[in-house]
């Protein structure tokens, strides 16, 4: 848990190592923790009762209703709760991120991360909100609006400290298209129909292809970035709302052959059957006031349920601020309100995302080996009078419900969380100076 604690060797030295505790993520747990007699959702199998979860250096040891608990563990009574995985949120804007700017359509070279503010309340909101993986995104109104940030929401003052990377240290990420009305635009260059928009992605990535090849006399950003995408080294994040764009996203990656998870598709439900057929999986939002955009107008409560009924690996993201991240919860039961199943909810807040994004293996669920990646509920995850009370994330607690500075990230209305982001750095300045004084 993060606290604002107070410093009392006076040396300059302790207030510096104070000021590096908060500028990079905690290290993990120095002796496993046993969290027992909690109802756990591991999102691999049945709901355990009465089971009991270890954690230990950051990773899930071993979770079952008949564990050994290790003889130096810090024992937790999780009697009466709810564990199950950190909500895996395959599109979101938080972090103040900013991609392309209007000076060309496509703009695969820019990279979110270099836009990310760390230290923004929106990542306090969506761990307070259970989210500990974001992948956050550029926006949609351009063809190629730039490279997405995979970010695990550690408690972190850069964004290396926030940085999902693979086993050779590379940040990860996907690059963000768009198709629709978003990118049409009368500005110079861009495009000024739908038929148009195809024919630039395609004229695009024709073009790649020899440099792709090995014909690199000079080094070009973009086209070292299009052809992690034509390799299938990065996955295509494609914004598409209605079920005609829907299907023009399909045919351009049928023809180049990239990976691609569908984005929104607020009427996937309606051409579910072909996505299935055509291995598409859908990242769906699920919103029920659908507000100013036209392409949205259709958007029915039942299409998670439809992807879900023909067998397409469907998550849910929260496209935040579209979605608060503290109502992801609430979208996975209006999800089941329109007829999708409960456990394909919260199959969708979890384990499918990572499965989308390849990440299976680290995130997404309960199991010996992965991330320490969990929250701690008081009740039914999907029930509104239910309260997260704590988010973990690789063995650190990164939300407190019953820290009063952490709270309002949780509970409190506009602005709420930006005051107390203010007092929890101003704390931690205060501890700082009074350690040099």
């Amino acid at each position: 848990m993060i606290k604002c604690t107070r410093l009392t060797p006076a040396k300059s030295i302790i207030g510096f190592a104070a000021l590096m505790a908060v500028a990079a993520p905690l290290a993990a747990q120095d002796r496993p923790i046993a969290f027992t007699e909690a109802t756990i959702l591991t999102m691999s199998g049945p709901a355990l009762d009465n089971a009991t979860m270890i954690i230990r250096d950051g990773k899930i040891e071993a979770v079952g209703a008949d564990v050994s608990i290790p003889a130096d563990a810090e024992i937790r009574d999780a009697s009466g709760q709810v564990i199950m995985p950190g909500i895996v949120d395959t599109h979101s804007h938080i972090g103040q991120v900013r991609g392309a700017d209007q000076s060309a359509p496509i703009q695969p070279e820019v990279r979110a991360l270099d836009s990310i503010n760390p230290r923004d309340h929106s990542l306090d909101k969506a761990r307070a909100g259970g989210v500990t993986f974001a992948n956050v995104m550029p926006g949609s109104g351009h063809l190629m609006s730039g490279q997405t940030f995979y970010m695990k929401l550690r408690q972190a003052d850069t964004v290396d400290g926030i940085a999902m990377r693979d086993g050779n240290g590379r940040i990860l990420g996907g690059m963000k298209m768009a198709n629709g009305t978003n990118p049409i635009k009368s500005s110079s260059g861009f495009p000024g129909t739908r038929a148009k928009s195809a024919a630039l992605v395609r004229q695009t990535f024709i073009e790649a292809q020899p440099y792709c090849d090995g014909n690199r006399a000079k080094r070009d950003l973009a086209k070292d970035a299009l052809c992690e995408v034509l390799s299938g080294e990065r996955l295509v994040h494609f914004h598409t709302h209605r079920a005609d764009d829907i299907m023009t996203a399909v045919r351009l990656r049928d023809e180049f052959g990239f990976k691609m998870l569908l984005q929104h598709g607020m009427e996937s439900g309606d051409v579910a059957d072909r996505l299935a057929a055509a291995g598409v999986p859908v990242s769906h939002i699920v919103v029920d006031a659908p507000g100013g955009k036209l392409e949205a107008r259709k958007a029915r409560i039942t299409a998670a349920a439809d992807l879900e009924r023909a067998g397409v690996l469907v998550s849910l993201h929260s496209d935040d601020p579209i979605v608060d991240s503290r109502m992801m919860r609430r979208q996975a039961g209006l999800a089941v309100r329109g007829g999708m199943t409960r456990d394909g909810a919260l199959r969708a807040l979890t384990i499918n995302g990572a499965r989308q994004l390849g990440l299976e293996d680290r995130i997404g669920s309960l199991e010996p080996g992965k991330d320490a990646d969990f929250l701690i509920l008081d009740g039914d995850p999907l029930s509104i009078y239910t309260q997260l009370l704590e988010t973990w994330i690789e063995g650190d607690r990164v939300f407190d419900l019953a820290n009063p500075e952490q709270a309002p990230f949780a509970t409190g209305g506009f602005g709420t969380a930006s005051e107390g982001r203010m007092h929890h750095h101003l704390a931690h300045e205060a501890a700082v100076l009074e350690a040099d004084q």
